[in-house]
């Protein structure tokens, strides 16, 4: 019997997805939970495996269509078998071995799955065999030295260049974490590739994307929600960098590209512990302390709008672990391999308006947090120290909280830590 290829619910608030691309064509052979084809919502791009092993028989949703959780894509069964309401289609031959005419074997045993390696993923695999990588060579850092696909992508930029890549919204004093969309994901994307129509008062009419109504309703409901009340102190990062110069080649013999956005996340950390009010939500029965302490750093899509990956239990994680994980998150950001579990349950968000020079701003709640942590350009400016005038590199940090949870006094102090943690850095 036929098996149904169904559109998943990729997140608790995801309604409906978008095929980008079928990586098996109609009559091409498939295995149980290889790759069939790629989907995207407003928040994430992630491959969608086959839910059983036979021929991609028929092809109901294009490329490029958008439709509900629930609808039927495609179907998979064997070649001649009858679909409900049709007669016995006509497949192509398909290869022996079960691979498409197309694919190359690869000799290597080592890429094979069940070759001693252990349990290796249809994503891992196929990556593997595009890029031929033996997998025997590659390092595993999954659950009892499973090899991830995050593993196979860093050995390739090892072998490649030589050297880890840096993050995709980060370069040391170009305002971190907000960088344009060609560089995280390498293409272009503008206004211009949106459709548009005149517009009755003249002018262009752009439509919107799914992502930018998500955004819309996301940030129009948080200022509808919560009292936004915004403080902004400054920070002097002068032993932040010396710190960061100083490690940053150590760091990267570990394959981790140290920037100052493990600073800003770590500082953020410590001042949650301190200040455990801040890492809450509001609820009508009471003020929900959290447990966990699950870090969202917010990346801009260039004008296709912004997500914000989450760093789970950051509160157990060193500068290293939060640095690893940030070069983690950005590869997944720059592959579009992000998972739905990876932009969710943050606790508390770090946004990083600098990167067009913005010295402070007032960014919007992500609810249901309690505050955002807005991350302004890292300038050198004259200040005064000890009543003498001195140059050093200068960086403003707004909090943005919900006063039904906090007041100026806790906000404050909240804020005052991060200084603390930055200022005082000793490494």
């Amino acid at each position: 019997m036929a098996t149904k290829v169904i559109m998943p619910q990729l997140g608790e608030s995801v309604v409906e997805g978008t095929v980008t691309r079928w990586l098996k064509r109609e009559g091409e052979a498939v295995e149980e939970m290889e790759g069939l084809l790629d989907v995207s919502t407003d928040k994430v791009e992630t491959e969608i495996p086959s839910p059983a092993g036979g021929v991609l028989l028929k092809v109901l949703v294009g490329e490029g269509s958008t439709v509900k959780a629930g609808t039927i894509l495609a179907w998979i069964g064997e070649v001649g078998e009858t679909l409900p309401g049709e007669e016995p289609l006509a497949i192509p031959q398909a290869v022996e071995d079960g691979r498409s005419p197309e694919e190359t074997p690869d000799a290597s045993p080592a890429n094979a799955p069940g070759s001693g390696l252990g349990f290796i993923s249809p994503v891992v695999a196929r990556l593997a065999r595009e890029r031929r990588v033996d997998l025997s060579q590659v390092k595993g850092s999954g659950e009892g030295g499973r090899i991830t696909k995050k593993d196979v992508l860093v050995y390739l930029e090892k072998r490649e260049k030589g050297a880890p890549e840096p993050a995709a919204w980060e370069t040391p004093g170009e305002g971190d974490l907000f960088r344009p969309t060609e560089m995280i994901f390498g293409e272009k994307a503008s206004a211009a590739t949106q459709p548009v129509r005149p517009a009755p008062q003249g002018g262009r009419l752009m439509a919107h994307t799914a992502m930018r109504k998500a955004i819309a309703e996301h940030m129009a409901q948080s200022k509808r929600t919560a009292p936004h009340v915004t403080t902004v102190m400054e920070a002097d990062m002068q032993r932040v960098s010396a710190h960061l110069e100083a490690n940053k080649q150590r760091f990267a013999q570990d394959g981790i590209n140290l920037t100052y956005t493990a600073y800003f996340a770590f500082a953020a950390v410590q001042a949650l512990k301190a200040f455990p009010l801040v890492n809450s939500s509001w609820s009508e029965e009471g003020i929900l302390l959290h447990g966990q302490i699950n870090l969202g750093i917010a990346v801009s899509l260039g004008e296709e709008g912004l997500i914000v990956p989450v760093i789970q239990d950051a509160d157990g994680l060193s500068l290293l672990g939060i640095a690893r994980s940030v070069n983690d998150l950005a590869q997944r950001a720059r592959n579009k391999t992000l998972q739905p579990t990876e932009v969710r349950g943050g606790t508390f968000t770090i946004t990083n308006h600098g990167i067009s020079g913005s010295l402070f701003a007032t960014p919007v709640i992500h609810q249901p947090q309690c505050a955002i942590l807005g991350v302004g350009a890292i300038k050198k400016r004259a200040v005064v120290i000890n009543d003498g005038i001195t140059i050093r590199p200068m960086v403003y940090l707004s909090l943005t909280f919900d006063h039904r949870i906090l007041d100026g006094a806790s906000a404050d102090g909240f804020l005052a830590k991060i200084v603390q943690v930055l200022e005082n850095w000793s490494g």
